[in-house]
């Protein structure tokens, strides 16, 4: 581990364990170069890790502070679109689209979707900017033939709005998957990752009320920015649990009832 990845560790340490409080000032730079017996560019790599996972902000004249750092309930269980998690929870957010293409689905792409092969599917790639930070990467596959038109101004605001709203699409249920994936070339240029190795990966298949699937979606998430919670109700017996039949029994390791 290099010297400035130690501090940068040592000083995430100290802030969530309370060492270092919210709205506390970290010690000044020369101060903290003497401390760790480091130059001060090491010193400021380190602060800058610091800022760029939302711990600190440097305060013009005054030094770096810590700041609030919460974390955003995530409802796996629910299918919940982004935008409305952002209404619900007053994020500061921002969407940037980084692509819109149309691909025809080969082997491994159905593997992975589900999608059958040589099917068209649009795949939009956002990048979702939480309280400035570069936090989610949102990959979609979209069947072509039930969405025959998307546009970057649709992409940008509400997927679901226009799903729902204008194309009059009844969406019902979908099939999870959460795991904690390592990071790639991808993850690394769109997201503020820091020193962060791992990521949180929320794999979707969507389906309409006609059990017919419309969409994937996957959803990478930097791991500290939110809370992943699930409401948990005993049900003795599997009962209709879907509509659909799932065509390999593995598919039940995916299964999150929406309530």
């Amino acid at each position: 581990m290099k010297k400035y990845q130690y501090i940068f560790k040592d000083l995430e340490s100290k802030i969530s364990k309370g060492v270092y409080a919210i709205d506390d000032f970290l010690p000044p730079e020369n101060e903290l170069s003497r401390k760790y017996k480091a130059s001060r560019d090491t010193v400021r790599k380190a602060l800058a890790l610091l800022a760029k996972d939302g711990l600190v902000k440097k305060q013009q004249g005054r030094g770096t502070q810590v700041i609030k750092h919460h974390q955003i309930l995530f409802p796996i269980s629910e299918l919940t679109s982004y935008q409305e998690l952002v209404a619900y929870f007053n994020m500061d957010s921002k969407t940037n689209v980084i692509a819109i293409d149309k691909l025809i689905v080969d082997e491994d792409l159905s593997k992975l979707t589900g999608f059958p092969p040589r099917a068209i599917l649009w795949r939009i790639t956002r990048q979702r900017v939480v309280d400035g930070i570069a936090s989610v990467l949102d990959i979609d596959y979209l069947s072509k033939d039930i969405v025959p038109t998307i546009s970057r101004e649709v992409a940008e605001k509400s997927l679901y709005q226009y799903l729902e709203k204008d194309l009059k699409l009844a969406i019902d249920f979908a099939l999870k998957e959460v795991t904690i994936d390592q990071v790639n070339d991808k993850d690394k240029i769109l997201l503020d990752l820091g020193s962060d190795r791992h990521l949180v990966s929320v794999k979707s298949k969507v389906y309409l009320s006609s059990n017919e699937q419309f969409q994937f979606t996957e959803s990478r998430h930097k791991l500290e920015k939110f809370k992943f919670v699930d409401f948990a109700r005993r049900k003795p017996k599997l009962k209709k649990l879907y509509k659909t039949k799932l065509t390999d029994k593995s598919d039940l390791g995916l299964i999150l009832p929406i309530y």
